[in-house]
């Protein structure tokens, strides 16, 4: 639906990393890596919590709950950042001698999103002291208000980005406060919650705590599987700061050291712990966390994260992955008709507009961001996907945006010329989310393409694939693909590496309805490599045969305990 053009980075004058092979030096150099102490990612390389804003009250306010036998309400998200980050605050608490710790997580289809009033009614039936929320706050006045009036303190730890009215919350942890000075900008709402209870066990080290109660310290590192989960599975980006946490929490799974809940989304994911990377956490245990919450109830995924029975995780697993089987129909149902929606559009305009803002009486709430997700990345132009609410006179959206397009600061722009027109918004520059009353609808749709309009001016709508150049026909092994796995974790803002060369095509069938199974000789070289294209059909009529230009990511392919060199092919030109 829209061209696609192969380029590879300019890099000629980058000065080789010492200790690396060409390859290795190449992409990381790519990636803003000049050297090798970049790549160190032990703990010690990791920011400290005092640059966090009010991180110290946060510490002081939790560990005198701790030692006074306080009452704890968590307040988490339905999403994996959110049930991580639950899941964390909750284990923390009680290795740090909490007894009286639970959670709640609002159910998308009857409260929405964060500390709404209602949940904090919920929240009030078990008489908490605290309200902890994790990865969701910020935006919550008037959840805040109501629970405070109700005689609970409110302690909010968040990511997400802060509107013009922040809640009276007696303390915030946010490193996107204004005027907070810690490092890391990018830190998922599983970071945040990370840090605060490594503060928290300061604070409590500092007051004698453990000694005095019997309690052995916690290490701190056993809760980083979770926080390497959330943090990619939430796409946030992978700057060397969340680069040390996912690493670090990666070793741990690797070492067979996770807990109970991960090992058993691995296996039911049909996973290897031990040679683990990011995309397995991204690709394969976050969509199926994710499930919970989009098709039924996060606490599911948080009950398969918090206990220590791996036979019970595995029962929740196999829940979780049923769950994710059944997402999987409903968005390829809703794919269908977004692109035929998207068709009509292309067929009607003469241009392609700015703003695709689809919406359809019969489409799944859980589901409409992963079908602006593909939509986007067909049509390369950011997406608003609406499903109707829970309530008849409510529509739910939400949106993803292309590079150099700031999709909350679209919504925050439309919010301000036109009051009222949305409910509630919020959310990042590449993914946000917004409410809306059905009466509003149409007019929503105008608005948005008038503000998308006049704030992308200018911008250039071409599409890059931007790769890191060619391999030799003899750097095409399984060293390498095994190097580039093992070195660091890839993400976004530092993508996993991606090569273009030219290849004959050996020989070519359909496997899974589109995708297109492929054995290819590298023009230079004599080997023939595996290699595989999802969806390759769903923009081509034929399989490619001749000589191609592939865009590819090296892949180890296991089957049978069989290791085998693969080759992902994202986009191939004939």
């Amino acid at each position: 639906m829209t061209d696609l053009q192969i380029k590879p980075r300019a890099n000629s004058n980058a000065a080789p990393i010492a200790g690396l092979n060409r390859v290795m030096s190449h992409v990381l150099s790519n990636r803003g890596i000049t050297n090798a102490q970049s790549l160190d990612y032990s703990l010690k390389q990791l920011l400290p919590p005092q640059g966090l804003s009010h991180i110290g009250a946060a510490a002081e306010m939790l560990a005198e709950a701790v030692t006074a036998g306080a009452s704890v309400v968590i307040v988490g998200d339905f999403d994996a950042d959110g049930a991580t980050s639950c899941a964390l605050a909750v284990k923390c608490l009680k290795a740090f001698g909490m007894d009286d710790v639970s959670y709640l997580v609002p159910n998308r289809f009857e409260y929405g999103y964060g500390l709404s009033p209602e949940i904090v009614g919920m929240a009030a039936m078990r008489h908490p002291d605290i309200i902890v929320t994790v990865d969701n706050g910020i935006s919550s006045v008037a959840g805040v208000h109501a629970a405070q009036a109700l005689g609970m303190s409110v302690l909010v730890t968040d990511h997400h980005l802060p509107g013009e009215e922040l809640p009276t919350a007696d303390v915030i942890v946010n490193p996107n406060l204004q005027g907070d000075r810690f490092a890391s900008k990018n830190l998922a709402g599983v970071g945040v919650i990370f840090y605060v209870m490594l503060a928290v066990r300061a604070q409590l080290r500092q007051m004698g705590w453990f000694e005095q109660s019997g309690i052995a310290e916690p290490n701190m590192s056993q809760f980083l599987d979770l926080v390497a989960l959330g943090t990619v599975a939430d796409v946030v980006p992978l700057d060397q700061n969340n680069r040390i946490l996912v690493q670090q929490g990666m070793q741990r799974i690797r070492q067979g050291n996770a807990c109970a809940g991960i090992q058993a989304l691995l296996t039911v994911g049909k996973r290897n712990p031990l040679r683990l990377a990011s995309s397995d956490l991204g690709f394969t245990v976050g969509p199926r966390l994710n499930a919970a919450g989009r098709m039924d109830d996060m606490s599911v995924g948080i009950e398969c994260l918090l206990t220590e029975s791996f036979e019970k995780a595995m029962g929740l697993a196999t829940e979780l992955d049923q769950l994710n089987r059944e997402r999987r129909e409903v968005e390829q149902s809703m794919q269908q008709d977004a692109l035929a929606i998207v068709e009509k559009i292309q067929i009607d305009d003469a241009e392609q507009p700015t703003v695709y803002c689809l919406s359809d009486q019969t489409w799944h709430q859980g589901v409409v961001g992963l079908v602006a997700s593909r939509v986007k990345e067909r049509v390369n132009r950011p997406v608003v996907a609406l499903a109707p609410g829970d309530g008849e006179d409510e529509w739910k959206g939400s949106c993803r945006s292309v590079e150099g397009v700031h999709i909350r600061d679209v919504l925050a722009r439309l919010d301000a010329l036109n009051p009222g027109l949305m409910t509630k918004f919020g959310g990042h520059a590449m993914a946000a989310g917004l409410s809306l009353e059905s009466k509003n609808l149409e007019a929503f749709k105008q608005a948005i393409e008038q503000v998308m309009n006049d704030m992308t001016k200018g911008h250039d709508w071409s599409q890059v694939l931007w790769t890191d150049g060619s391999l030799d026909a003899n750097e095409l092994s399984m060293e390498l693909a095994d190097q580039l796995r093992q070195s660091t974790p890839w993400g976004q803002g530092f993508p996993e590496p991606l090569f273009d060369g030219r290849f004959e095509v050996v020989e070519s069938r359909v496997v899974g309805d589109t995708h297109a199974k492929l054995r290819l000789k590298p023009i230079d070289g004599s080997q023939v490599i595996d290699a595989i294209c999802f969806g390759y059909l769903d923009k081509h009529e034929d399989l490619p045969s001749g000589i191609i230009r592939a865009a590819y990511k090296l892949d180890v392919n296991e089957f049978r305990e069989r290791l085998s060199l693969q080759l992902m092919v994202q986009h191939i030109e004939l």
